[in-house]
């Protein structure tokens, strides 16, 4: 698991905005950590998942998130919300 890549911004490794969109694509399986904002392809970031674990260990909490699905929360500081993405 620690070799695995996901997509994220700058931004969030940077640490100048923080997670608030996960979403694990049920096409190929790939992780996506964003902003919640629109994301230019020259703001993107390709990194390891156990990179992302270290910047916000909260994500650990949404591990388990299926093939299609999303986890969403307003602030760091607030619980994950996990839905089927559509």
């Amino acid at each position: 698991m620690n070799h695995t890549t996901v997509i994220t911004t700058k931004n969030i490794v940077n640490g100048e905005k923080d997670i608030l969109l996960v979403s694990h694509d049920e096409d190929d399986g790939m992780w996506e950590f964003l902003e919640g904002d629109v994301v230019k392809e020259e703001e993107a970031m390709i990194i390891s998942l156990y990179e992302m674990v270290n910047i916000d260990p909260t994500v650990n909490q949404i591990a388990d998130l299926p093939l299609g699905w999303i986890a969403y929360r307003d602030s760091k500081l607030d619980a994950w919300t996990k839905r089927k993405n559509e």
